[in-house]
């Protein structure tokens, strides 16, 4: 098998890997489940990925990588701090509606085993990037551009308005929507409201 086979299997594998993951959950999906669906045995499931938090780590990565070297790109733009929320939003938004249910599968590995979650998060170098956006925010607060807030308060106020329509989508959906089609427009109306909330909750001013 040529270089390019080997690349275009192991890509099938986390992909395939990612949707059962999202769809069962990680302790529920064995590493049997993964092989039968991409139509392969065990021994070369395990030539690729020797053990389930090996794969794991690599599905992970893939969200992660996804959407992470954005972040950091945008994070460090000489544009003003509300543009670049904007700018990151729009990165979430597209991720979470091309893949619905991975805000549901993040939050359940939350709780099901956090540990095991920040682990691959550190293999990925998700601090590096956590850092880079904590200096940004200090460094806007102590020059006087945003109101002095803990960051974990940012942090809360952030991914609790960008995930919790996403993980009740069935519900919006059903009590305030005609159909699944108008969810992303009412994602993109949400967004200015998220961005309406930071801007209050660091003193950030209007333009006109």
């Amino acid at each position: 098998m040529g270089a390019t086979e080997n690349n275009e299997l192991e890509y099938q594998i986390i992909e395939t890997a990612k949707q059962l993951f999202i769809e069962k959950g990680f302790v529920e999906t064995s590493m049997s489940d993964i092989a039968a669906k991409v139509g392969i045995n065990r021994p070369t499931l395990h030539y690729y990925f020797r053990t389930k938090d090996r794969m794991f780590q690599a599905v992970f990565g893939s969200i992660v990588m996804s959407l992470l070297p954005k972040v950091q790109e945008i994070i460090q733009q000489e544009l003003p701090f509300i543009d670049r929320v904007s700018l990151i939003l729009d990165k979430y938004i597209t991720l979470f509606t091309e893949n619905p249910d991975m805000p549901k599968f993040i939050c359940g590995e939350i709780q099901r085993d956090v540990n095991h979650l920040l682990d691959a998060a550190k293999e990925m170098q998700f601090e590096e990037t956590f850092l880079i956006i904590k200096e940004r925010l200090l460094m806007e607060m102590e020059a006087g551009r945003l109101k002095k807030v803990p960051i974990h308060t940012i942090f809360i106020t952030f991914y609790g308005l960008l995930t919790f329509p996403l993980i009740t989508k069935n519900l919006i959906t059903s009590i305030f929507l005609k159909d699944t089609t108008d969810f992303s427009v009412f994602m993109l109306e949400w967004k200015q409201y998220i961005l309406f909330h930071l801007m209050n909750l660091l003193g950030i001013e209007k333009e006109n």
